[in-house]
């Protein structure tokens, strides 16, 4: 009789322990995500910063020729 009462806490314990992890991996797999959304914010924003590099180099080089043709005048 006392052993059946042991088999409760042990399967109490063990069902406890098991439902830790799979909540443990479901705030995980939520954090994952966010960073997943961090990683894809921060590339388009690089690509945003990238495209404006770009054009202000051609405007510089515009501005720079522009000025070396009023030199060689």
């Amino acid at each position: 009789m006392a052993l059946e009462g042991e088999y409760g806490v042990i399967l109490s314990i063990i069902i406890g322990t098991l439902a830790a992890i799979v909540y443990s991996l479901r705030v995980l797999i939520l954090l994952e995500r966010r960073v997943a959304r961090m990683d894809e914010n921060i590339e388009k924003m690089t690509q945003r910063i990238a495209k404006e590099e770009i054009k202000i180099e051609r405007e510089e080089a515009k501005i720079e020729r522009a000025l070396s043709k009023k030199k060689r005048r």
